[in-house]
């Protein structure tokens, strides 16, 4: 068990915040694939666990990068054989790149639809990216916030820390959710 915390840097002024402290379960695998598949198996297990509805969807936070494409593909999987559905699924992504149009092969939209969304029966509608063109970015992060209240927060959020995981990544995440029962 490791102590955590989560804390809110707002990367406008720097000014941080401190939200919340935690304790969170470290999966040390070191054979990628077969932690891809304990990582999937774990989200498919959580969401059938929940027997989501449409008036009680499961909210799901996805990262990124490269850490999380394994996973993808054996979430993929699982779905492809029967084992979840993601229909009431809701998803918010953890980032998206400011100033790269979300058709760009290298945004995150792009992104998660060719290594997850493309290939589940998860609604277009339940599923939220950041809108890296927002006039008003900052006006986009408290609306994203708000829309992840209004579903009453997230039930599992997955970060991946890929070998790039960098200081400047680290000051950008944006994450303010508080665990809920």
């Amino acid at each position: 068990m490791v102590k955590s915390t989560i804390d809110f840097i707002d990367i406008f002024s720097s000014k941080t915040t401190h939200i919340l402290s935690f304790t969170m379960r470290v999966i040390i695998e070191p054979n990628y694939d077969k932690l891809s598949q304990w990582a999937a198996d774990y989200v498919v297990s959580k969401i059938n666990a929940a027997n989501p509805t449409a008036e009680k969807p499961f909210v799901l936070g996805l990262p990124t990068g490269s850490s999380p494409m394994g996973m993808y593909k054996a979430i993929v999987k699982a779905y492809q054989e029967g084992r979840v559905s993601f229909k009431h699924v809701v998803t918010f992504n953890m980032d998206e790149y400011v100033g790269l149009p979300e058709e760009h092969p290298e945004s995150y939209h792009s992104f998660m639809a060719t290594n997850l969304f493309n290939h589940i029966d998860c609604p277009k509608e339940n599923i939220h990216i950041l809108n890296g063109n927002a006039k008003d970015l900052v006006a986009e992060c408290a609306n994203y916030e708000k829309m992840i209240a209004d579903f009453g927060g997230i039930d599992l959020f997955l970060g991946g820390i890929g070998p790039r995981w960098s200081h400047r990544f680290q000051r950008a995440f944006l994450f303010t959710q508080q665990p809920h029962s």
